[in-house]
């Protein structure tokens, strides 16, 4: 008959990402608060089909986590930048293991 335990249990195997799918953080100094680049960096990703977040920091810098395509990284930059308020003068960054659950991109501390 039916197994009524069974019911519940959630299959909990992550789904597959696209072959090549990378993670980084980027930790991102200059002129990148208070002149949209959050929004910017949302619009970007979605625009690119790539998942993540981004946040401001106390220290004024902005720390951007970005998964998806890398190829792709440079162009998501490209566009933050198309802005003359943006001004990024420094840049770190460090490969994180792929997110399988991760859907969509936000903009954290609103």
């Amino acid at each position: 008959m039916f197994n009524l335990l069974n019911l519940n249990k959630k299959d909990r195997t992550p789904p597959a990402l696209p072959e090549g799918t990378v993670r980084r953080r980027y930790s991102i100094e200059g002129q990148v608060q208070g002149v949209g680049f959050r929004y910017r960096a949302r619009y970007a990703a979605q625009t690119l089909e790539l998942t993540g977040w981004v946040e401001n920091e106390g220290d004024g810098s902005v720390t951007l986590e970005v998964q998806g395509d890398p190829e792709k990284f440079l162009r998501l930059f490209a566009m933050i930048q198309k802005s003359d308020y943006i001004q990024i003068t420094g840049i770190r960054q460090k490969d994180l293991p792929p997110d399988p659950w991760e859907r969509g991109f936000s903009v954290k501390g609103y």
